[in-house]
């Protein structure tokens, strides 16, 4: 699954907070860990400034002193690293570099070298986590984090399931860690009541056979579930919700379950490939809370590019 690990640093302690989560995913799958550091490039200027050549040469060798810091650490935890140093665009620069070498997994901490910001995450891990087409896990850097790199555990494994064969793609990666961390896992699947759009309120006979379906699915949920616990290790927990609102309701079980890792495959039963991602991903990615790791479950020929995407290829640019 996790056999090679891609962990771009920029040098800021933000972006450190990937570092303990980084030492337990690569302990439970015993990953080979690529640390990445992108500079500027050499022959770009802006309107501002020319890159001064000297200049360039000096911020490379404390970026390398860096990397050879941070392959350090981990080496002492019992993992060792590649160091890469890249130069361009930091986010086409991942995206490339992870396409090349064919990586499984990116782990980028939500914000970095530009600071924390009101956004969920920063610009450069949005375009890295739409663009790259691999398996992400997000660390959320404005949460408290361990300075501790070997002492990291999850508890408490929270993953959505809307009994598709797309969404069950987790459940490898789910009962790995279960095991290396010894965690236990929440199932969850949310039921949604049928809609029924009407400028008046629904007859009494339009509102029984709605509650009817939802006992059915719900029966049904029950069933699934239940399949789904007699696969995975340990004692794992099932809840079936009923809600309207799917994606806000997963946030609000989180936090009354103590989640501290969600765990969910990129698409589900309505999932498009027209998009890398379903509704419910790009709800965690951009208003999730805890750390938060994503499957992907398409290769990458098989998600359709964007029109921007599309023209900028035209024009030559990435």
């Amino acid at each position: 699954m996790f056999n090679r690990i891609l962990l771009p640093m920029d040098r800021s302690p933000l972006a450190e907070c990937v570092l303990p989560h980084t030492v337990a995913i690569a302990r439970a799958f015993e990953s080979r860990l690529t640390l990445a550091h992108v500079m500027e490039s050499r022959s770009r200027a802006n309107w501002r400034r020319a890159v001064d050549p000297l200049n360039w040469q000096i911020r490379k060798a404390e970026a390398e002193g860096y990397l050879d810091d941070l392959a350090q650490r981990l080496q002492q935890a019992g993992l060792p690293a590649e160091k890469q140093i890249l130069e361009g665009p930091a986010a086409e620069q991942i995206v490339e570099f992870s396409r090349t070498n064919d990586i499984p997994l990116i782990m980028l901490s939500s914000h970095g070298q530009s600071g924390l910001s009101g956004w969920n995450v920063s610009s450069i891990v949005q375009k890295i986590v739409l663009r790259a087409h691999t398996s992400i896990m997000i660390i959320r850097a404005y949460q408290l984090a361990s300075t501790d790199m070997t002492g990291l555990g999850y508890h408490r494994l929270l993953i959505p399931m809307d009994g598709s064969q797309r969404a069950e793609f987790i459940l490898p990666v789910v009962t790995t860690l279960a095991r290396a961390q010894d965690a236990q896992i929440l199932l969850v699947h949310i039921i949604r009541p049928p809609e029924m759009p009407r400028q008046m309120p629904p007859a009494r006979e339009e509102i029984e056979l709605a509650d009817r379906l939802v006992e059915l699915n719900h029966a049904e949920a029950v069933r699934y579930l239940d399949d789904l616990r007699s696969r995975l290790p340990g004692e794992a927990q099932a809840r079936v919700l009923v809600s309207a609102h799917v994606a806000a309701t997963l946030h609000e079980l989180v936090d009354q379950e103590n989640i501290d890792l969600v765990l969910l495959s990129a698409h589900g039963h309505s999932g498009l490939t027209r998009w890398p991602y379903g509704s419910v991903v790009m709800s965690f990615i951009t208003f999730g809370t805890t750390p938060l790791l994503i499957m992907q479950d398409l290769p990458t020929d098989q998600i359709e590019p964007t029109q921007a995407e599309i023209a900028a290829r035209e024009h030559g640019r990435s």
